[in-house]
């Protein structure tokens, strides 16, 4: 839905491939289709976008949200007897927070689910213990039905200088770098790629799940490549959820993953946005880019409440080669 009418919505970029802060959108009113239409170019171009100081509430954020599509919500978690903090179940919350408000301790459940790896400079990958789900991924892969796009946005933040940026990965960059060769095999096979949430889970924090396998519980089935529809540039669907590639051996299926993964999240394909004030948004289109929490010294002592809300893909590719039905994994 390309808009070509004035607007005082500028995109400045902030990478030299992707991502764009925007400036120029008043969120006290209601967005007009014209300004809207602006936003939509730039996130289809950039991947991802921030806003801020937007003044969103709660229930500003959840409007907002609804003119992407048809919103996820938490009911996964709240069957399985997770409680919501939130008032709102359109409302994830990606917080260092317990049910009661506290912080949780570095030593809680939480905290364990929250234990992630990140890669260092030298592509070799660690055990840290950070915030957020720092292997970098894709909201809901393993779903399945994907997310489009997640808007996360900030109600209180830690103080300045305690760190919490979150980072994102160019995935149509990464896949226009591969060598020829690489490219070639990737479209000949057609690679499809089995995505498991307990996956990721025993890689960031293999002691908080003892005795679960994998593979005794469902996982998605995605393409590796696809044609990303709003840019109509190709991109690798490929993150930290990815478990194995059907048809392959595990030997291969690892290899190539892992190959994939490290190259993506290479540094020139990564830009870090540091969060400034309560109410900044972020916005991003899981099918483009990944993205990741960075750790800081605010673990375990000061609250970070962020709270995110999730829109279903609506492309050609939502729900990869799976049934269509409203299960959900949480």
């Amino acid at each position: 839905m390309p808009h070509k009418e004035e607007s005082n919505i500028t995109a400045v970029p902030l990478h030299d491939t992707f991502a764009a802060e925007v400036k120029g959108v008043d969120f006290s009113k209601e967005l007009s289709d014209e300004d809207f239409g602006h936003i939509y170019d730039a996130i289809s171009k950039y991947g991802v976008v921030v806003f801020r100081n937007t003044g969103l509430s709660d229930e500003g954020h959840i409007a907002f949200s609804r003119r992407f599509g048809e919103l996820d919500d938490i009911s996964p978690y709240t069957k399985a007897g997770k409680k919501n903090r939130l008032a709102y179940d359109e409302l994830f919350d990606v917080s260092n927070m317990l049910e009661d408000g506290s912080v949780a301790p570095l030593d809680s459940h939480r905290a364990a689910m929250n234990k992630v790896c990140r890669l260092l400079p030298s592509n070799k990958v660690r055990q840290l213990s950070v915030q957020g789900n720092s292997l970098f991924h894709v909201d809901s892969s393993f779903n399945p039905r994907r997310a489009g796009y997640s808007l996360l946005r900030a109600h209180e933040l830690p103080p300045a200088g305690h760190g919490g940026n979150t980072e994102y990965a160019d995935a149509r960059t990464a896949y226009d770098d591969l060598s020829d060769d690489l490219k070639q095999e990737l479209l000949d096979n057609d690679y499809v790629v089995c995505h498991s949430l307990y996956h990721s889970r025993k890689l960031a924090s293999p002691e908080a799940l003892p005795g679960v396998n994998p593979e005794d519980h469902f996982m998605s089935r995605h393409k590796l490549i696809q044609r990303h529809e709003p840019s109509g540039r190709m991109n690798l669907y490929i993150a930290s959820h990815a478990h194995h590639i059907e048809g392959e051996s595990p030997e291969k299926s690892k290899e190539l993953i892992s190959t994939l993964y490290k190259h993506a999240c290479q540094p020139r394909y990564v830009v870090s946005i540091d969060w400034q004030n309560n109410t900044d948004l972020l916005l991003w289109d899981n099918t483009c880019v990944m993205h990741r929490a960075a750790g800081g010294s605010f673990e375990g002592k000061y609250k970070r409440d962020m709270r995110r809300t999730t829109v279903h893909d609506g492309s050609v590719h939502a729900w990869g080669l799976n049934e269509q039905t409203t299960e959900r994994m949480g």
